[in-house]
């Protein structure tokens, strides 16, 4: 997240990139953490950056543009856009039925981190994927899914053509599912998963300042600069 942040702060907005519970330390750490943790975090910083700013837009790669569609949904009072990168809403595989169970037996399985078509990256990912932290991600989804018609702010989308992590068909049942009238859709032709690493990053930075200017224009006409947020 943080090229992604930079990009943003060197062309004059204010960005946040909270550490979410659980993150940036141990997996051990995240498997005492649930999606209420997470959420709660970034709806607390968006109150206090809301109170000292005009305009806030919120971003989120993966499970972090699922938080934010739920920030979208929750506090539409508070938010001027939204911009989603591979976030996810649903998976397909079959294997996640068993996590109800599962979850209270193993505590975690081997993770799939570095999903970077481009080479040389890495994702400082964790190498396992803890379960109860995974199970409550399934649970935001049953949260989320069905209320996606009541985002109804811009958005900006982007989504990976081939995605290990999370099925390309998340996208579109996001897309197709919001009620924003000023939605736009970019498909990523050249990057996996953690496509702000990939061989697509500088179309995402560049279309993302480009989402804020066009929503505030007094941004590219270097007035006093819009406050933005990017969630992890």
């Amino acid at each position: 997240m943080r090229p992604w942040a930079e990009h943003l702060a060197s062309n004059g907005l204010t960005v946040r990139l909270p550490l979410l519970p659980g993150h940036g330390t141990e997996w051990q750490q995240m498997q005492i953490t649930r999606w209420t943790d997470w959420y709660d975090c970034l709806e607390r910083e968006l109150v206090d950056l809301f109170q000292a700013c005009d305009r806030v837009f919120v971003m989120g790669l993966s499970m972090g543009g699922t938080l934010a569609l739920r920030l979208a949904m929750e506090r539409p009072d508070l938010i001027d856009g939204v911009v989603i990168v591979n976030a996810s809403v649903h998976s397909r595989n079959r294997a996640l039925r068993a996590l109800p169970v599962l979850r209270h037996l193993v505590p975690a399985v081997p993770g799939i981190c570095n999903d970077i078509k481009k080479p040389g990256q890495d994702e400082l990912a964790y190498s396992r994927v803890p379960l109860q932290a995974m199970h409550s991600l399934t649970e935001l989804w049953a949260d989320v899914a069905p209320r996606l018609g009541e985002i109804s702010c811009p958005m900006l989308a982007f989504g990976s053509d081939e995605d290990h992590v999370v099925e390309p068909s998340n996208s579109v049942e996001i897309v197709q599912g919001v009620s924003s009238h000023d939605l736009t859709f970019i498909p990523l032709h050249d990057s996996f998963h953690v496509a702000t690493l990939d061989n697509d990053a500088q179309l995402i930075f560049e279309q993302s300042l480009a989402f804020v200017e066009r929503h505030v224009p007094e941004v590219s006409a270097q007035e006093p600069p819009t406050k933005a947020r990017t969630d992890t």
